[in-house]
């Protein structure tokens, strides 16, 4: 199976690491003095969520709610830092969840991904209103040959239909488009209004590991291979095409993440050996150095940029220009840090609150001020 850890232990620790930009040794997250330290007091861990289901792969965060998938089949949602409700999918871990108006996605193992919403007199009530690809369109695609696709020697699926787990969506809502990127190595495009697959592209060689859209119709895939891709949406409806750009990436360790500026302006991609590179106006802008083992998750908000890691660690970056600096390094958890969400801090408004999912089982909440 792919994993998201090549190399994970390739890149023991080099006593000189840090941000390439010249920020003095001090800063290199290993010299921090204490553990957790962060810039003020009232900074730092907030509290911690432990649901003895398994590893926590995805979290995304509303208007004071957090969703969480796992290795189980449930999401949970949390509120205030207690649990909340939970939902249940009868199929595949939740690999990715992410949030449109109403409308929560879950991508899951079985390659599908599912839609749910929460019932307007009971908000602890979520009920599933949409599977992609739907029942319907995977019958009437099957009718015709034409739809079929040899995935493996010998082996044939329905172009609509992922044949192996969807690890990253992304969402385009001014054009109702989902994106998901599987570890099949396609991205697929869906309308969201009809739940229809309009595009399949045969993005990487290997499995797609992360996607985001930005403003402008460019979606960025980051895979296992090692590469970067660009990809352009041209044309509407049935016309729609995404057309590849450039590689703006290509290594021999794996891609792991992907975030982008809210302004879609500066791109940051995590990487199995640890380094976290950037690009502004799509031209590289530089690398970030500060973990000692695979960075398995990028999220930004605001100047802040926020990457954890298979070494236990998130580390919160300044930016001023192209210049990142490691404000602190957030301790706690037993495991590697496999996914980060950030969301204003509606009591302050240069804070923001940072949830991390880890393979210890917890989701723990951070305040950091900016």
């Amino acid at each position: 199976m792919h994993s998201d850890h090549n190399n994970i232990d390739d890149n023991g620790y080099e006593s000189n690491r840090m941000s390439d930009e010249g920020s003095p040794m001090l800063m290199s997250p290993w010299n921090q003095s204490s553990p957790g330290s962060t810039t003020s007091p009232e900074d730092g861990l907030i509290g911690s969520m432990v649901r003895e289901e398994g590893h926590v792969y995805s979290l995304a965060a509303t208007r004071g709610l957090l969703y969480t998938g796992s290795d189980s089949k449930n999401v949970h949602v949390w509120k205030n830092m207690k649990l909340f409700t939970t939902f249940k999918s009868n199929s595949g871990l939740v690999k990715a969840v992410i949030i449109s108006g109403d409308k929560i996605f879950t991508g899951h193992q079985d390659g599908k991904v599912r839609v749910w919403k929460s019932n307007s007199k009971d908000p602890r009530i979520y009920k599933r209103i949409g599977t992609f690809p739907t029942l319907f369109e995977i019958l009437k695609s099957s009718m015709k040959s034409k739809n079929y696709v040899e995935v493996k020697r010998h082996h044939t699926t329905l172009w609509i239909k992922h044949c192996d787990a969807v690890s990253c969506l992304a969402m385009d809502e001014h054009e109702g488009l989902l994106y998901t990127g599987s570890w099949d190595k396609t991205i697929k495009v869906w309308k969201i209004s009809n739940s229809k697959c309009l595009e399949s592209v045969k993005a990487h060689d290997d499995a797609v590991n992360s996607i985001v859209s930005s403003s402008d119709g460019l979606v960025i895939t980051g895979s296992a291979e090692g590469s970067v891709k660009m990809w352009k949406r041209e044309g509407r409806g049935k016309n729609m095409k995404h057309r590849y750009m450039q590689t703006l990436l290509d290594q021999e360790c794996a891609v792991t993440a992907l975030a982008v500026s809210k302004s879609g302006s500066i791109v940051y991609c995590g990487s199995s050996d640890g380094v976290v590179n950037f690009w502004e106006e799509l031209s590289h802008g530089g690398v970030i150095k500060g973990h000692k083992l695979a960075v398995l998750c990028v999220a930004v908000g605001g100047n802040l940029v926020f990457s954890g890691s298979a070494d236990k660690t998130i580390c919160v970056w300044r930016r001023v220009g192209s210049i990142h600096t490691c404000l602190s390094v957030l301790t706690g958890h037993m495991g590697p840090v496999k996914c980060v969400a950030v969301e204003k801090d509606v009591e302050s408004s240069d804070k923001w609150v940072v949830y991390s999912g880890s393979l210890d089982k917890s989701v723990k909440v951070w305040r950091v001020s900016e």
